[in-house]
């Protein structure tokens, strides 16, 4: 599922591109941001559909050679390991699964199955996969830990498909690296005789909600905002403030006020945190000494009110 720091990051780029862009339209570009964190997930299943996918082939591909004119004994009595793999079978048995893909038509491995035959040779040649052959042990523990290795050191890696990812949807260029590490996560709660269920999006209502409201907040206040940070950085003009900065900041601030259950120390910590993979290599110093200053401000002012888990 979505964490709160990528909904953050999620959060920023729907504000920054509607600040350069110089767009008031606030309903229009939420929509957007949220159709944005429901394709995350069409690539979470796209990933795991991939899976079923390479066994499928692999199955075609094992009955096509019994029906050699001379098959060889190995083309008649194959290695069936692989596609009785109890991780993947049970992804594609799945009830959640079947009817998301039934639902939102996601038949990109039936369009482009070049992608499905580079993965599947990429695995043939891989020592990963004839370790696994070759492993006598038939039990849920060897499937897992095989379909947990196949997809971090050939699938996730594989420059091919992050291109063809980029092509489909440009925002999943920044959400392949969380949605690789989703689905390495669902895999690993994988337990024997369990059915696959697809993990929800959202943590809880409360995550949904955080999305609009940072947003919206966000951007009503934005110029309210600049004026506070202006006090605080009084030997900076505002236009040298790198852009994705001044954002963080607005972002953090509105975290400040209007979210009481979480504490100025995580706000804090969450933005230095997302300015070092989005903005420069100071940025984290900066954004850490601002947001330092107008906190400690703020609580002075009571402009900053905590409850509950915001306290700590």
């Amino acid at each position: 599922m979505i964490n709160r720091r990528h909904i953050r990051v999620k959060v920023m780029q729907s504000v920054y591109a509607m600040l350069q862009s110089h767009n008031d339209d606030i309903i229009r570009e939420e929509k957007f941001l949220k159709h944005s964190i429901l394709k995350m997930y069409d690539l979470y299943v796209l990933n795991l559909l991939l899976l079923v996918e390479v066994q499928k082939l692999a199955s075609k591909k094992i009955a096509l050679s019994k029906k050699k004119i001379l098959a060889t004994k190995e083309d008649l009595s194959p290695n069936t390991k692989f596609l009785d793999n109890k991780i993947i079978n049970s992804i594609a048995e799945s009830v959640s699964f079947e009817s998301f893909l039934e639902v939102n038509k996601l038949n990109n491995w039936e369009l482009d199955d070049e992608y499905v035959k580079i993965i599947f040779e990429e695995l043939q040649k891989s020592n990963l996969y004839k370790k696994y052959l070759d492993t006598i042990e038939n039990s849920f523990k060897v499937d897992k830990a095989f379909v947990i290795d196949f997809f971090k050191e050939i699938i996730a890696p594989n420059e091919k498909l992050a291109e063809y990812y980029e092509d489909k949807m440009i925002s999943w260029v920044d959400d392949i690296p969380f949605v690789n590490t989703w689905v390495v996560k669902s895999l690993s709660k994988c337990k024997p005789n369990q059915a696959f269920i697809l993990s929800s999006l959202y943590k809880d209502k409360d995550d949904e909600d955080f999305v609009s409201s940072l947003f919206k907040k966000t951007i009503l206040k934005h110029k309210e905002y600049e004026k506070d940070i202006e006090e605080k950085t009084p030997n900076w003009e505002t236009d040298r403030i790198a852009d994705i900065d001044m954002i963080l900041i607005k972002m953090a601030l509105t975290e400040f006020l209007n979210f009481p259950s979480i504490p100025t120390r995580v706000t804090i910590n969450e933005y230095i945190e997302v300015s070092k993979d989005y903005s420069t290599e100071k940025s984290s110093y900066f954004i850490n000494g601002v947001l330092d200053k107008i906190s400690k401000e703020f609580i002075k002012n009571k402009r900053i009110v905590k409850i509950g888990r915001g306290l700590l």
